[in-house]
Order: C-alpha cells, then structure tokens, then sequence
C-alpha cells in the first residue's frame, strides 16, 4: 500500500475552509483502500483562535479512513516539520495548495536545502493559477512564483490539474516540460443509485437565492448583491458562509443598505457541510458569480438537491444551460446575469419543476462518474 504524506491548512471537524477540505475527505473516502492517507494540517478551524476542543493536538489520531496529525503552531516550525516528516513513514508527499505557506511553501523549502527525503511530491494548486485568483493580491503572488523558480523549489515534482484549463494555467508558468495529470476533483463518496425525487414550491414573481461560500474577493459577492438591484418581483437573498475579509464584507454590506425594498437580504453565518444539503433545498437558485473555482464542491451539492445554479464561466462547470440545469456566464456581461436572474422570478412552478429535475439528475450523474475515480488513482500510480 502506497503511504501518502498530505499536507492541507485545514480539516475536518473544520468547515469554513469550504472547498479543500472537501476534496481531501473525498479523496480519502474514494481511495483508502489503496492509499494509506496521512494528514498534517492545523489544530483549529479557519480564523479560529482556539484549537479544536475534540482533538488530540500534536499527535496522530484516526479521522474516518486516514490517520490526522493536527499541529499546533509551535509543531509547524522549521524544525518540528522537519522532524515531523522525517519520522513519518511515506512514499510521497501530497501538498494540497501552491500559496499555502504551511501547507505547501515550507515543507518544499525544507526539500530544496536536502533537510527531508526526497520522495515524491505532487503539488494540487486548486485553482491558485487562474487570471482570478492571481488576480487577487497580484503583486505578492508573481514575486513568489518568480522567486520560486528562480531557486528551482518545484523543480522535479509532479502537479494535479483538475481540468485542462488548469492544465493550462500551471504549463503557462512551469513550461510544457512540467509533469502535470489531470484529476478531476472526486465528487463525495455516497449511494448514487436512484435519484431522489424532490418537490419544490416555486411561485411566480418571487425567487428564494442563496449564496453559500466563503465571502472573500474572489467569491465576488458585491457583483452577486450589484446583480439584484434591477429585479421586478421578490427576491431573498440567503449569504451563508464565514466572513473571511472583514474590509470586504463592510463593502457589501454598503451595497446591501442601498438595494431596493423588494430585494431581501440576510447574513446567515457559517454553516456545517451537514447543513448544506437541507439549506440549498429551501432555495430555488444556487448564485455564485466566482472570479475562479477549481472545482466547486457546493455547485454540485446545489445540483444534487435540484438547485440550478447560476455561476460564473470561470469554474469546470461549463456549458449549464445547454444540459438544461443552469447557466454558466461571462463576467464581462452582467446584463446576462440580471437577465437569467429575471427569467427565475418570472417562472412558475411547472417550468421550474423540469429545470430543478434536470439538475438534480445532472448532479447525481456526476457522482457516479467511475472515469473520475480512476483519474485520481491514476495520479498517485504514475506520479514521478
């Protein structure tokens, strides 16, 4: 059994980190019996003070499949890291994340100096390199990439790219030499045989959105709240998710207290993964206009609880509305969101009933796609 040393700024119990917690429980759930899954990540939850109070700090424990080393700060050092992984049995090492400093940026800077084994390493950037995420604090970003390569930090090393755009993205600053395999992001592990049968209330002239995410730039939340303002009927809108930036966040509400009566909108904190399914099936649009995705974790939940989503051009979910389960749009054209955004206040209950339909058989497809499964242990097999 290949033993893989992974590293991810957060894990389980943690939930407000969203996305790449999920895809490392996936990924857990999908292949432990094959991999032996190792964990280093931190004692708490993202923008927590305190560690977890059910955890054994600085010490290995078994979570679900994998075994879980939950750091506290002083076992992140140089030193301790070192020691850590030096005293842990691997075949490789799997960093989830390019900017993580913890995560990914030291344990391959302990690499360079020789002060670890050199095993194998794959590095899963998780959208890191699209125009919008480097698009967000730019300037400290290139003088990184560029400082790294100069040293060769990642040279020798294999990457996962969950689609071809990121396959892309990564080439563009690594070279078409760089090893790179794609594998998708795996879906959850869950009894995909029939299709529930869900029965939504939707009413003509009101539309029940909700926004589930970490709110933070690039989720673009301000262009969603701008989107609203033009409407003709009643809309409620539902922002759920951990308030990552708080200068931001006071920007939104800016634009919030200036929305017209007939848009309602609420801040609902953050939630559980658990909750998620229940919530999004309270709700008649999924809306997440995201500067980058990597994956998107919660647009397929919203689809799994036939929800159609309207989101961004810049996620793998692409061509939405020619499956009849939602829209995928540029955000150069905003006009097209407040477009599709009427044209889900203005549908009644019988046409809304094949749209969310459609979408709940899309999501439950995706979820039983073998192909996807085998591209990730595809990854590990042939990593160099």
């Amino acid at each position: 059994m290949i033993n893989i040393l992974t590293f991810v700024a957060y894990y389980l119990p943690g939930y407000k980190a969203g996305g790449p917690i999920r895809s490392i429980v996936n990924m857990v759930d999908h292949l432990a019996n094959e991999f032996r899954f190792r964990i280093v990540t931190s004692d708490r939850d993202f923008d927590d003070s305190i560690a977890y109070p059910e955890v054994r700090v600085d010490q290995w424990q078994k979570v679900g499949r994998a075994e879980v080393y939950y750091a506290s700060a002083d076992s992140m050092s140089f030193l301790s890291l070192r020691r850590l992984i030096c005293s842990t049995r691997h075949d490789m090492l799997y960093l989830n994340s390019f900017f993580a400093y913890h995560a990914s940026i030291k344990p391959l800077l302990l690499r360079r100096l020789g002060l670890i084994p050199r095993k194998i390493i794959i590095v899963a950037p998780r959208g890191e390199f699209s125009a919008g995420a480097l698009g967000l604090k730019r300037i400290k970003k290139q003088l990184y990439l560029n400082m790294a390569k100069a040293v060769g930090l990642y040279r020798g090393i294999s990457w996962q790219a969950s689609s071809k755009h990121e396959e892309t993205d990564i080439r563009r600053w690594f070279g078409q030499q760089a090893s790179v395999v794609i594998a998708p992001n795996l879906p959850p592990l869950i009894n995909a045989g029939d299709v529930p049968v869900t029965v939504k209330d939707k009413r003509k002239g009101c539309l029940k959105i909700i926004f589930l995410s970490r709110i933070s730039r690039k989720k673009n939340l301000d262009g969603a709240l701008t989107m609203l303002k033009e409407l003709k009927g009643d809309v409620y809108f539902d922002i759920y998710g951990p308030r990552e930036d708080k200068e931001y966040w006071a920007h939104c509400t800016e634009i919030i207290k200036n929305l017209p009566k007939n848009v309602n909108v609420r801040y609902c904190g953050a939630v559980t993964h658990e909750q998620v399914d229940t919530l999004i099936k309270k709700h008649d649009l999924f809306f997440l206009p995201t500067l980058g995705e990597n994956f998107g974790h919660v647009i397929l939940e919203a689809l799994c609880a036939g929800c159609p989503v309207l989101i961004s051009d810049q996620t793998p979910w692409r061509n939405l509305e020619e499956k009849g389960v939602g829209w995928d749009l540029s955000l150069n054209r905003p006009e097209l969101f407040k477009t599709v955004l009427q044209k889900c206040l203005d549908m009644d209950m019988k046409d809304y009933a094949k749209l969310s339909r459609r979408a709940l058989e899309y999501g439950f497809k995706v979820l039983r796609d073998d192909e996807i499964v085998e591209k990730n242990r595809q990854l590990f097999h042939h990593a160099r």
